[in-house]
């Protein structure tokens, strides 16, 4: 379990995702976290996943998280959540979103609407980007509306509940799946070739004669 936040730490086990100090007791080195990408071995889905393939467009990418175009825009210039596929540069350009960029957005909306800091949703952002997704699939993230805490367990959640810190929790795992079913419906593109991969939804027969013709 972790969690993020400027001094405060979890019950039991825990650590920071982004702090000063671990809840152990030892001290953090200069410049690094407390977990990030090498803290248990686990790698990230290889770049030529066919996941990693596919770019949503913003509207697309609204759609999927649940949020406004407004606060897209907003993320992505003050570089809370930017795209890692294209960002819009000059005019006529448009941003391109992957499907994990994607799943970050929905988290964040949810942290945000439980008030938690920018600050610490920031922290909370960085500990998901470094993450494989093995490590998302089993992950919670537990807040108090202050500090966003990391359970890797059903173990950690209850020992966090019963220290009286957890109020909400979010389990990345089911977002994932969220995102994966609503981009099922919506266009898509491959990254590659520009391609428009057109989703299932049942009133788009029309899109897919389009895509079919060109």
């Amino acid at each position: 379990m972790a969690s993020t936040g400027g001094e405060g730490t979890a019950a039991g086990d825990s650590s920071l995702i982004d702090g000063p100090r671990a809840a152990y007791g030892r001290e953090v080195p200069p410049g690094r976290s407390a977990v990030g990408p090498q803290a248990d071995g686990a790698p990230g889905e290889p770049a030529d996943s066919p996941a990693e393939q596919v770019g949503y467009r913003g509207p697309t990418a609204c759609s999927a998280a649940g949020i406004t175009y407004r606060q897209l825009d907003y993320w992505a210039r003050t570089g809370l959540v930017e795209p890692s596929i294209r960002s819009a540069y000059g005019s006529g350009t448009q941003r391109l979103y992957g499907f994990r960029d994607i799943v970050v957005l929905k988290i964040v909306k949810r942290l945000l609407d439980t008030g938690v800091s920018l600050q610490n949703i920031r922290a909370a952002v960085r500990h998901l980007r470094s993450r494989g997704r093995t490590d998302l699939a089993r992950m919670t993230l537990m807040s108090d509306g202050a500090t966003v805490y990391e359970c890797s367990s059903p173990d950690e959640v209850v020992d966090l509940l019963q220290g009286g810190q957890g109020v909400f929790g979010i389990a990345v795992g089911v977002v994932w799946k969220d995102v994966e079913g609503a981009l099922s419906q919506l266009h898509g593109e491959r990254v590659d070739t520009g391609e428009t991969l057109v989703g299932d939804h049942p009133e788009d027969e029309l899109a897919r004669r389009r895509n079919r013709a060109g």
